[in-house]
């Protein structure tokens, strides 16, 4: 009988959470997310997470991959900036903001909340999110980065005023 390694797979830090390690955890995410890569990012979420992302229910990796492959091919040149806001031993609630463009080239600024709740293997069993869409001028954009990871130096959602 084959044994499924993915389902063995940690994704440190591990729960408990003390404020460091929520504080690296939320940036892993964000930088994960930052990639675009659906593959990648769905990694980090346990084979049978749950997720609520505005008004979709969504079911496991497979399910995440292709909302995430839909996601970005419409939210063009996507960049995201996360920020914890509260933890306990195994669960982290996330603030945060991305901007990005449509395929006419009308920009927005996407706010919401997040609340995760992690397996003993560091991995994300749920996710719930509730997210608002703002539309925004280009000249409004806040987020100039270059696609891919925030710069180490790049100001966070609370030195934004965001």
């Amino acid at each position: 009988m084959a044994i499924n390694t993915e389902t063995m797979t940690t994704r440190p830090p591990l729960p408990p959470f003390t404020r460091e390690s929520a504080v690296q955890k939320v940036r892993l995410a964000e930088d994960g997310w930052n990639t675009r890569d659906p593959g990648k990012v769905a990694l980090a979420y346990a084979i049978d997470s749950r997720w609520r992302n505005r008004s979709e229910f969504i079911n496991g990796r497979s399910e995440i991959i292709a909302f995430l492959s839909r996601k970005w091919a419409r939210e063009l040149e996507y960049r995201l900036i996360k920020e914890m806001w509260a933890f306990t031993e195994n669960r982290i609630a996330v603030r945060f903001a991305y901007e990005w463009h449509d395929d006419s080239g009308h920009w927005y600024r996407s706010y919401g909340n997040e609340n995760w709740e992690f397996n003993n293997d560091g991995l994300m069993h749920s996710r719930f999110a509730s997210i608002n869409d703002f539309p925004i001028s280009e000249s409004d954009r806040k987020y100039h980065w270059a696609l891919g990871r925030r710069p180490e130096g790049h100001s966070g959602l609370s030195d934004l005023g965001l």
